[in-house]
């Protein structure tokens, strides 16, 4: 948005500024108190630069017919020389000269240039090129009188004027500061200087007189707002003898300045009032009405409809018109229609003034990529009571540029009745406002700042009351906190000295939850080397059939930011996959894990809920070139051991399948897979992934999985039943040994054999490794960890129970490997 300081002034009586130095600061005051200003521009510079310039000799161009070798000059004692295609070049001719670097209206920037094998520095203007109209063709011919050397700007007695340029981003939350007169109020306080409104009661009362002097005559148009549309608001009224023409020179240096096109007198007009006042408005071409009424309605249909710009675009039911008895006039709060605009044979006009819910109009506006400076201020949510000053602002600039101009009928409204809008109060004190900001404002200053505002401040005792102007109430102002923000921006934030705030620091006792999650972490992370990973709960189709799931189960979110995000993961495998594949760019190994959630589905009527959610730890081991299987069944035999959760690992039964992984998942590998059972119930699966999901995430290597639904022991962690066992004082033995084993079988078999040999000296035992031999069986190693706590192990001890153990596996069928 362009701010323009001139327009500015005409509100508030500013301390005076020199050049862009002095407005840099005003500027750098108003970004404390209300909004940032990205940049400060001085409107049309180029008049300083340009001189006046007279032409003392013009030759033809030794390599161009219709150019010549124009010498002129603009400072005493030296000349200079363009190339020029000007026809009414000649000497004598006093012209504008544009020297080197100089920035035009039209974006060019002056730069040498070698034109046909002759060097042109700077160049001799035209009318168009510097934006003068002019009735001759070619160069803008000056008077005679015209100092020569003197810049343009203050030979033509140009007004200067400073913009501020604000971001809208700056005033998302501030539909108030969408005009000139809004700014002006904030200028005024930050700057304490007193705000000059010339939209009093006495004036608004002067429309209304003059309004009222029409009541004998019927109104042309008639308005009709239904239920279904997004108005809030729509007054109109209805103005003969109108002449459009060109807009005097005040107007349209208005909006140049603040980066509008003047169009005519009519258009222009909406404009200026829009950008002075901050609420949009339409005026029609009244006979382009057909029928006498104009109708607010929800489309029922599709339709195509032109807009001023002339596209053509599809209109969707629900979108919000106005319409005549026929057609589509305006698409509501975005863009009139190429059928109902002002043209320069419009006599008769029908100004309309309307608010629209916001929320509305930024939908359709986004949908359609149709952002104009009428959307981007309803968007902000504007004030409805605000409507009849713009309207009367329009009336009377109108009447200033059409003496003749007359009032037909009344002042026409439908919608809302505006009288039921009541202020917002909002209860506070001085000492609070105080305490808050963390630095002493005598009351008189934080009454003044407030009535600078437009706040209304009732006093009881200690008590304030604040009422709430209307169109800060909109969006801005909602509690205390806003009214503590609005004194501490205008004192600024800069002069309060920083301190730090003195609290009670207390410690916080962890949930039970918190507990659990918080032992899994430090033991996987320092326990068994893993990085925990966070991952989005929110996933998308995509993701779910690279991981060979289906939707069916994920929750699916009505307002999703984009289609990779718009469903709730049901779980944690597609998340896990795509991390791994990540991080296998950089590493050949390694262990990662998360506690996350997931959401299935299955909806419990009885508990009256949407979906079942749940938190889930999953572990990701990965190795390059073999498998990890094993290291990631052990790392969670020692997870849940360490929380003391009572487990057993087993192979998949058909009755007792995970519900953390489908049954007939094409992920799962078909030998590499063990459930885990806590408390009797299948609660956690480990498993490898098959390589043909793998290959989906463009994966090679190997990768296994582990998850486990924390929900079983999130509420109360089982009892720690630790023990405190000495280390022993007797040197163990350790006893490594190859089997081979049948096809088919399992390597936690075997442990189960040596385990039920109740060998008394055995410590633990261990898979070491396992290798597929030629003949399709597979070699397995294990390590056996003898020991005795009250004595040392003789060899005889050791070797009875070598082959014990031996005896045992071969007669199972599991013979040692020689």
């Amino acid at each position: 948005m362009h701010i323009s300081m001139d327009w500015i002034r005409e509100f508030v009586s500013l301390p005076p500024f020199e050049g862009k130095d002095g407005a840099r600061k005003v500027a750098t005051r108003f970004t404390m108190a209300t909004a940032e200003v990205e940049e400060v521009l001085m409107s049309e510079e180029y008049y300083d630069r340009v001189v006046v310039a007279q032409i003392q000799q013009v030759e033809k161009h030794p390599a161009a017919d219709k150019l010549n070798l124009v010498t002129f000059q603009f400072a005493p004692g030296k000349t200079h020389r363009v190339v020029c295609g000007a026809q009414n070049v000649r000497p004598g001719l006093k012209v504008p000269y544009a020297p080197l670097n100089t920035n035009l209206p039209n974006g060019m920037v002056l730069t040498p240039k070698n034109i046909r094998g002759v060097m042109s520095e700077g160049m001799l203007c035209s009318g168009e090129e510097l934006n003068i109209p002019s009735k001759v063709d070619g160069l803008l011919e000056l008077p005679d009188s015209a100092p020569i050397g003197q810049t343009l700007g203050e030979y033509l007695k140009k007004k200067r004027d400073v913009v501020f340029v604000v971001d809208n981003k700056s005033l998302t939350h501030r539909p108030d500061l969408w005009g000139h007169f809004g700014m002006a109020r904030e200028f005024a306080t930050a700057f304490d200087c007193p705000l000059k409104n010339p939209f009093s009661i006495n004036w608004e009362n002067k429309y209304h007189d003059l309004i009222a002097k029409q009541k004998g005559t019927a109104s042309p148009i008639t308005i009709k707002v239904h239920q279904d549309s997004s108005c809030l608001g729509y007054f109109g009224i209805s103005i003969d003898h109108i002449k459009v023409t060109e807009s005097p020179d005040w107007l349209k240096e208005r909006l140049n300045t603040v980066g509008l096109r003047p169009i005519n007198s009519i258009v222009d007009i909406s404009n200026y009032v829009m950008c002075e006042l901050g609420m949009p408005l339409h005026i029609f071409d009244r006979d382009s009405i057909e029928g006498g009424g104009v109708y607010i309605e929800a489309l029922k249909n599709d339709e195509e409809f032109v807009t001023l710009d002339e596209q053509r675009r599809i209109l969707k039911a629900g979108d919000t018109v106005i319409r005549d008895h026929k057609k589509t006039l305006v698409l509501a709060g975005i863009m009139g229609g190429l059928n109902s605009g002002v043209t320069a044979n419009t006599s008769r006009i029908f100004i309309e003034v309307a608010n629209w819910k916001a929320a509305h109009v930024r939908k359709t506006s986004v949908r359609l990529g149709l952002r104009t400076d009428s959307s981007q201020r309803y968007e902000k949510s504007l004030d409805s009571l605000m409507l009849k000053r713009t309207l009367f602002r329009t009336i009377e600039l109108v009447l200033q540029l059409n003496p003749d101009a007359k009032i037909i009928g009344s002042l026409e409204y439908d919608g809302p009745n505006l009288s039921d809008d009541k202020s917002l109060i909002i209860p506070t004190s001085v000492s609070s406002i105080v305490r808050q900001l963390g630095i002493d404002i005598p009351e008189e200053k934080v009454l003044h700042i407030l009535q600078s505002l437009d706040f209304k401040v009732s006093k009881d005792g200690s008590n304030w009351k604040i009422e709430i102007p209307s169109y800060r109430a909109t969006k801005d102002i909602e509690c205390e906190a806003d009214i503590v923000e609005e004194i501490g921006r205008i004192v600024g934030y800069d002069n309060i000295p920083p301190k730090t705030p003195e609290l009670r620091i207390r410690p916080v006792r962890l949930s039970p939850m918190q507990t659990v999650h918080r032992k899994i972490r430090d033991y996987l992370i320092f326990g068994e080397r893993c990085f925990e990973i966070l991952t989005y709960p929110m996933i998308g189709k995509d993701l779910l059939t690279r991981a060979s799931m289906n939707d069916q189960t994920a929750p699916k979110i009505i307002n999703a930011l984009s289609v990779d995000h718009n469903l709730m993961r049901p779980s944690l495998i597609p998340s896990l996959l795509e991390a791994v594949s990540l991080n296998t760019r950089a590493r050949d190994e390694f262990r990662l894990f998360e506690i996350g959630r997931i959401y299935n589905l299955n909806i419990d009527k009885k508990k009256n809920h949407f979906a079942d959610e749940k938190h889930v730890l999953g572990i990701a081991f990965y190795q390059h070139e073999r498998t990890s299987i094993m290291q990631c069944q052990n790392a969670v035999e020692r997870l849940l051991s360490n929380l003391n959760v009572p487990f057993d690992i087993r192979g998949p039964m058909e009755k007792f399948s995970c519900p953390l992984m489908p049954n007939n998942w094409l992920g799962k590998h078909p030998f590499e897979h063990r459930d885990i059972m806590a408390m009797g119930k299948p609660h956690g699966t480990v498993f490898s992934v098959h390589p043909l999901v793998l290959r989906n995430f463009k994966l090679k290597g190997h990768l296994s999985l582990a998850l486990f639904d924390l929900s079983l022991f999130e509420k109360e962690l089982p009892k720690d039943k630790a023990k405190y066992i000495p280390l022993p004082k007797f040197p163990g033995a350790l006893f490594d040994f190859t089997v081979v084993a049948p096809e088919g079988s399992e390597a936690q078999s075997i442990v189960g054999i040596i385990q039920k040999q109740k060998i008394s000296i055995l410590d633990s035992v261990n898979i070491i490794d396992i290798f597929a031999l030629p003949d399709g069986k597979r070699a397995v190693t294990l390590r056996l960890s003898f020991l005795d706590r009250e004595k040392t192990l003789t060899a005889d001890i050791i070797k009875m129970a070598e082959e014990k153990t031996l005896e045992a596996l071969s007669s199972q069928g599991f013979p040692l490997r020689m």
